[in-house]
């Protein structure tokens, strides 16, 4: 299945002040995170943004702030974010059949996300390279738990050019900086 601009929503799950430190490659997380949300706002996919309890572990690292634009930063109590009520109204009031998921911790509010998102039927994408915690054992068998759950786990670029869909658009020749 492509991943639909028109049908997308991206969510970046609490890339927070005090978790990205302990974070698996978090430079590589934060630089394909800015990347998605720069695509997303180029090809019109609606993005969400949440904190885990923001009063203890910060807010959102000011790199993924600054290209957020207008997507709202909601903050939240439940690891999962479709059980938290601000997050999910959000969510729905978006119509859109697709979730493509970023963030941290990927075995904790990552994986209990997706998993929210499946059993209200929506069909989940977790990208694999914007998505980290703190050891590599847990993000392996975050990514095995999804995959056995029907989540398609993806990469940053397959992302960019599902959303993209073609070459030779104006989005495409804004977005090509971006993968190069």
């Amino acid at each position: 299945m492509l991943i639909r601009a028109e049908e997308s929503a991206l969510v970046v799950i609490d890339m927070q002040e005090r978790l990205v430190p302990a974070m698996q490659a978090p430079a590589r997380t934060i630089a394909n995170t800015r990347r998605l949300l720069q695509s997303a706002h180029c090809t019109g996919v609606p993005a969400l943004l949440t904190e885990q309890y923001p009063q203890g572990l910060g807010a959102t690292v000011p790199e993924i702030k600054k290209v957020a634009g207008p997507a709202p930063i909601l903050p939240k109590m439940h690891f999962s974010c479709m059980e938290d009520p601000g997050f999910a109204e959000a969510f729905r009031a978006l119509d859109r059949q697709q979730a493509v998921l970023a963030g941290m911790e990927a075995h904790i509010c990552v994986v209990q996300t997706a998993e929210g998102l499946v059993e209200e039927g929506h069909d989940v994408f977790v990208v694999s390279d914007a998505t980290a915690s703190r050891t590599l054992e847990s993000e392996h068998a975050c990514l095995e738990r999804l995959r056995a759950s029907g989540v398609t786990v993806v990469t940053t670029e397959m992302v960019i050019f599902e959303w993209l869909g073609r070459a030779g658009t104006a989005e495409f020749k804004e977005l090509l900086p971006l993968i190069k």
